[in-house]
């Protein structure tokens, strides 16, 4: 694979850039001169980030969940010059929701944001990141939950977030031929909001709700994401790949536990001869 490394006056353009990872992937990205292409659901936090990377830099709502906002956004923006050599495929909602309990709506929005809203932003933004020549690549947020088995409180999150890992993979191979390479980010529990993000859910998943200000008190707790700055930049010299940055302890052993699984589920079958006909 062929290392990414950033051009300044080069376009970067991010998803769920309003706040948490995505804002410090914006800000990450400004300071290695590149212009910043912020996208939110939230309109104004994504003109906050722009602003923040300089005033070079744009920023547009955009509901990642709707494959026809996401398309006419993306449009507009290309029409407007934003042709990006990096895409960073960062937007992503939590609920402390079970798979087997989850209300319909609470399920088709961490579906539609995780899982569809990373498909939409690739069709949407892929043809004209293609069209460009040199150095380009793609970025997509997962999580610690993508590389360990689904467990605790998390479990709807967890699933959505291995869908989104599983996103990068097909981006991975789909994009090879073109040598544009990706990146898979798999941090650990940080001091974001995403234990919040009903404050932003649109109407048709149930409306906007905010959490009980406690509920963040763990997450206030952990590092914030500046922590991904090495293990990211390192990623990218090597042209992409998994990074995986965990904040909890046992991330590593997880996913020893997972793997060992996979392997004691592992049957060979003999694959019988050919007989003549």
């Amino acid at each position: 694979m062929t290392a990414y490394s950033p051009a300044p006056g080069d376009w970067a353009v991010i998803t769920g850039a309003g706040r948490g990872i995505g804002r410090w992937l914006a800000q990450h990205f400004a300071a290695k001169g590149m212009r910043i292409c912020a996208l939110d659901i939230d309109a104004y936090e994504a003109e906050e980030t722009a602003r923040l990377c300089g005033p070079d830099s744009r920023a547009h709502g955009c509901d990642v969940s709707d494959a026809k906002e996401t398309a006419r956004v993306a449009e507009k923006l290309i029409a407007q010059g934003v042709e990006p050599s990096l895409l960073w495929i960062n937007a992503g909602v939590g609920s402390a929701e079970n798979v087997s309990t989850a209300k319909p709506r609470t399920f088709d929005w961490l579906m539609g944001v995780n899982v569809m809203g990373p498909v939409y932003t690739a069709q949407a933004w892929l043809p004209a990141l293609k069209k460009l020549s040199g150095n380009r690549h793609v970025g997509i947020t997962a999580s610690s939950a993508s590389v360990t088995p689904v467990s605790g409180p998390f479990t709807l999150y967890a699933t959505t977030k291995q869908m989104t890992a599983a996103i990068g993979e097909a981006l991975t191979a789909e994009l090879a031929e073109d040598e544009i390479g990706v990146t898979i980010l798999c941090p650990g529990i940080l001091n974001t909001e995403i234990w919040n993000a009903a404050q932003a859910r649109p109407e048709r998943f149930g409306g906007a709700r905010e959490a009980p200000d406690a509920l963040g008190d763990h997450w206030r707790a952990q590092p914030g994401p500046e922590v991904l700055e090495r293990g990211l930049d390192t990623t990218l010299a090597n042209g992409g790949g998994w990074c995986i940055i965990p904040t909890e302890a046992d991330t590593a052993q997880k996913m020893k536990a997972r793997h060992a699984g996979q392997r004691s589920g592992l049957f060979d079958y003999a694959v019988p001869s050919q007989r003549d006909g």
